[in-house]
């Protein structure tokens, strides 16, 4: 896109933190025409993640939320407006009510939108996801209106979170996974274990390894029936199953939609020289690692993410840059902080990594064919930015050079360590 004229208009489809950081991002590159965001809610950008620790707990408050804003964007917003087509040859994005919003570059920001598995009641009122404001508001009610137990569906973030908030505000818990531990597929099975452990040490009643087979709708409550053989009763019901990408606007667009809208590397929608996408709906390959296009569902790569595609949008595909950060992520639940960083999941196999001055606690680092590909702690701050600074050594830029003595882990000392580790 050749963004140097003020007639231009950029759109951009998403009015949540990637969507805003594009935009700042925009003005701080000296665009001077239009810039236009369109959201499905009726707010501006807030803070999501808070809504299962400080907001659903009532230590912060619905303007708490917002997120603050670091440029002057003399935007338009079009607030609770939902895209409904897009047309990249035309350069279209069609709107309720037939309205039609043309462009000259396209950021594409939706995010995600809550699984909503189809076992699951979802019209019941007492059954609640847990992604917008208004999703945390009606679990507010709900939890107001009754002291009963309540049961969170899934084992990933948001429902671990969310137990450990029910938790600190004295909730009877029980927390339904059909893993055998919470957060094995992210932190591994050791590591899954311990989190599991830490839900057991503060209460939070465990049913893993089990699928919901019967629902029972009560006037008070819903009764759950498990594969298992247990039957739980809870006055109120999260289902935080997962996400999937918002993209549905974007079927028949002719666009690569495979968990996400498919990028290049440098942000830029294939296919469509003058679109791009950043934050949870895009997947794109991050050339650190390697060439798989992946999605990344984190705060930080949202903001980061929004930024990169703006600078690319403006610089054009022949110009633009490689986006290529180390992915970091945190969760806090019952006040301990799990912080990682790099792809864990890319990993074939665990190392304890000892803490750089000694003392302390290790973290756990995650290996593949001798090469740190992520690095987990729990409480462990310190050592997780000496071995993320390690992990960016590792897993250079393309282009950058490698250091040469960087510590290789074979299996033999990959074993030695679980042991030391008493694993």
């Amino acid at each position: 896109m050749r963004a140097r004229q003020s007639a231009e208009r950029i759109v951009i489809v998403g009015a949540g933190l990637a969507g805003l950081r594009a935009a700042e991002r925009l003005r701080e590159l000296a665009f001077d025409g239009e810039i236009v965001l369109i959201g499905s809610e009726p707010l501006r950008p807030y803070h999501r993640p808070a809504l299962s620790k400080g907001f659903l707990s009532g230590a912060m408050s619905a303007a708490d939320l917002r997120l603050q804003q670091y440029q002057e964007l003399g935007a338009i917003w079009r607030l609770d407006t939902t895209a409904l087509h897009l047309q990249p040859r035309r350069r279209v994005v069609h709107l309720p009510g037939g309205e039609q919003m043309n462009y000259d570059g396209l950021i594409i920001a939706t995010g995600v939108e809550p699984k909503r598995a189809a076992n699951i009641p979802h019209g019941h009122p007492r059954v609640v996801v847990m992604r917008t404001l208004a999703d945390a508001q009606r679990l507010q009610k709900n939890l107001a209106g009754t002291r009963g137990p309540v049961a969170v569906i899934g084992g990933g973030f948001t429902g671990c979170e969310i137990a450990s908030s029910l938790r600190e505000m004295d909730r009877e818990v029980t927390l339904i996974g059909r893993s055998k531990n919470l957060m094995g597929n992210v932190l591994g099975e050791d590591l899954g274990e311990r989190l599991t452990q830490l839900h057991r040490d503060h209460g939070v009643r465990l049913a893993l390894g089990a699928s919901i087979q019967d629902w029972l709708p009560g006037h008070t409550g819903m009764g759950i029936r498990l594969s298992d053989g247990q039957m739980l009763v809870a006055s109120c019901v999260v289902a935080a199953v997962g996400t999937v990408p918002a993209v549905s606007w974007l079927r028949g667009a002719g666009l690569r939609i495979s968990d996400g809208v498919v990028c290049e590397s440098t942000c830029h929608v294939v296919g469509a020289d003058d679109v791009v996408a950043a934050g949870d709906v895009a997947q794109w390959p991050n050339l650190r690692f390697d060439a798989v296009p992946r999605r990344v569902e984190h705060w930080l790569n949202a903001i980061e993410m929004g930024r990169a595609a703006a600078e690319n949008l403006l610089a054009g595909p022949a110009a633009a840059k490689p986006f290529t950060p180390m992915p970091r992520f945190w969760s806090e639940q019952h006040g301990v902080r799990i912080q990682a960083a790099g792809v864990p999941k890319l990993g074939t196999d665990t190392v304890a990594l000892s803490p750089p001055a000694g003392g302390g606690r290790t973290v756990t680092g995650y290996v593949r064919d001798g090469r740190l590909l992520g690095v987990v702690g729990m409480n462990s701050p310190s050592a997780v930015l000496a071995w993320a600074a390690d992990l960016d050594r590792q897993c250079p830029v393309p282009g950058e050079l490698e250091v040469p003595d960087r510590p290789e882990f074979s299996t033999g000392e990959m074993s030695r360590a679980r042991i030391l580790a008493g694993r």
